[in-house]
Parts: C-alpha cells; structure tokens; sequence
C-alpha cells in the first residue's frame, strides 16, 4: 500500500515579537488578561515588506533543508492561506518561483485555520492516487493584514508565521503501524459562516477586517475538533492509548485543553506553541509539528494526531505515523 511517509519540515516567524503589552498602549486590556483567555504571551508581525509568500518560501527552504533535498525533487507544492498576497495567481506559484522549483505543479488552498488539515488531506491524496510522488505542504498567513486593532476581542489573538512539511511516497503494509498518513477527516458547515469570516473581499471590493463571535466559536470548537480527531483515529485503527502526540490547531490554550480532555490525552502529550505566536491559522499545525521536532518531542515512529477547525465553519483531523 502506498503510504505519504513525512520527509521533513521547517517554519518561520518574522522578526518583528509584538509582546501583550504591546496591546495596552491603545486598548482596555493587559497582558494577564490576554494570558488568562489565551495563554498568547507574544506573536510575531511581517514587516511591511514581507508578504504570505515570503514567509512561506522561508519555511519550504527551511523543509528542503530539513529532508535533505532540492526544490527540483519536488512533485507538487501546496499553500494553505487565506492571506495570499494577491487575488492571483496563487501564493503557491510564487513559492515555486522564490525556491526556484520549475516543474511540477502548485496551487492554494483557503479553509482557514483548518486549511493545512485539508491540504495535508489533499496531498496525502496525490500521492497515494500516483499523481506526484514528493508534495510540500506550507501553511502561512500574514493576518495582521485582516485584523481590526481597535477590537480587543479578536486583534491580540492573532500573528503571522509559516510552516512546511514535505510528504515522499513510500510502500507500506496497510497497517496502523505504517510511517506516514493514516487517515484523514474533513468537515464542513456553512450554517456557521456568521461567527468568523472577514467583512469583505474581491466581489465586495474591500478587503475587510476579521470578525468573529468568541463564545460561539468557543462552544462548535472542542466538540467538533474532539470528534473529527475520534473520527480520523477510528479510520487509522488506533485510540487515545496509542497516540504519542496531539498537535492541535495553536488557536487558544482553553480550546486545546478542553479538547485534549475530550480526546482523553493528558497535556503532557500536547504540542502547545500559542504562547510564542498566538494564532497563525493555517500556519500554526507545520509550525507546531516544526517547533516539535527541533526540540526532540518527535521522533520516528510517534502516533500523532492535528486537529484544526476555522472560519466556514470548516474543520478536520489528520492521523500520522512520523
């Protein structure tokens, strides 16, 4: 059986930290009360000059680095943002000419906070059907760019980053104890577009800012990133016992808790980085796994299960052997 087996990985964050106090200088707020609703100690901002594709080619560098290859060994490339630098062409073709990869293919994927579950989903899919054989999947977005800084609510949650994980074909037995993805959950509800979507866009002609309902964001997130994790681990043929490590959407320290104890996982087998970059939508599960295994918490042969969950309501859970 044809396994997506992970051959490396790599992220970025731009120079520019934006600590809480940063926040206190124009708003009614503090750096206890950002901490005490979203663990958020500091986030990282793109420079002026610094664009969605940009970060995101200092991530793929930093994977081709990692897994020891060049951008021509790649198939495919695929960028989950919903910040791209332009209407088109794709962010994801600006990355396969920044890295200097001429061949194959790339194109972008918008599902928000859960788009880098859809396009590993996407990826693990091209290689199984045969169509590439090595896929470099980037999460990255500047949404400092959408973020409305007079709402306390939604601006001090946020920053921008990058993150890349490149996927190799490989064989494998068609067992849960396979390297590479397992099983994959997608999900989607339109009912909920109201509780988090930007307040403009190209039909409109503005570009609009980020609007979101908290509590209710709050309240669809733990049980439905608990279930499509429970749901991609019935697929995978394995349970909570068997997982080694949870790297969650890096959204919100309480959504993370409440959903590790759904899923029944001590936190000590969660991957937590929000307090170094807030939320990084897309960005925030390839930085996490990157940030991961730089600090030696994954090795070869660890069960992992990402979650994610955004604006659409879309959400969804990635099952992986590393």
């Amino acid at each position: 059986m044809k396994r997506a087996q992970i051959k490396g990985v790599g992220h970025y964050l731009p120079e520019n930290v934006v600590p809480n106090a940063h926040f206190e200088k124009t708003l009614e707020t503090s750096n206890d009360w950002i901490i005490s609703r979203s663990g958020i100690e500091r986030r990282h901002f793109a420079a002026e000059d610094e664009t969605t594709s940009h970060l995101a080619s200092h991530a793929a560098r930093a994977a081709l680095k990692d897994a020891g290859l060049e951008a021509s060994d790649l198939d495919a490339l695929i960028v989950a943002t919903s910040t791209p630098d332009l209407t088109f062409p794709s962010a994801a073709t600006m990355v396969q000419h920044q890295i200097g990869m001429t061949g194959g293919f790339a194109f972008d994927i918008q599902a928000v906070c859960a788009g880098f579950v859809f396009a590993l989903a996407n990826a693990n899919a091209l290689i199984v059907s045969g169509t590439a054989k090595r896929v470099m999947v980037i999460g990255a977005e500047t949404f400092s760019r959408i973020m409305d800084w007079t709402d306390r609510g939604t601006c001090v949650l946020f920053g921008d980053g990058a993150g890349a994980l490149i996927l190799e074909a490989a064989d494998g037995d068609g067992t849960a104890q396979d390297r590479g993805v397992l099983a994959t959950d997608l999900n989607s509800d339109g009912t909920y577009r109201d509780i988090l979507y930007v307040d403009g866009g190209v039909s409109t002609k503005t570009t609009g800012y980020l609007r979101m309902e908290g509590k209710e964001v709050f309240r669809h997130a733990i049980e439905k990133l608990a279930a499509t994790a429970h749901t991609a681990m019935d697929s995978a043929g394995v349970t909570s016992e068997d997982v080694d490590w949870v790297v969650p959407h890096q959204a919100n320290i309480r959504i993370i808790k409440g959903t590790a104890k759904k899923m029944n996982m001590p936190m000590e087998n969660v991957i937590v980085t929000v307090q170094d970059h807030g939320n990084t939508s897309a960005a925030s599960i390839p930085l996490a796994l990157s940030v991961g295994k730089a600090e030696g918490k994954l090795k070869q042969g660890d069960l992992v299960v990402t979650e994610a969950i955004g604006g659409g309501l879309a959400w969804g859970a990635v099952v992986l052997r590393w």
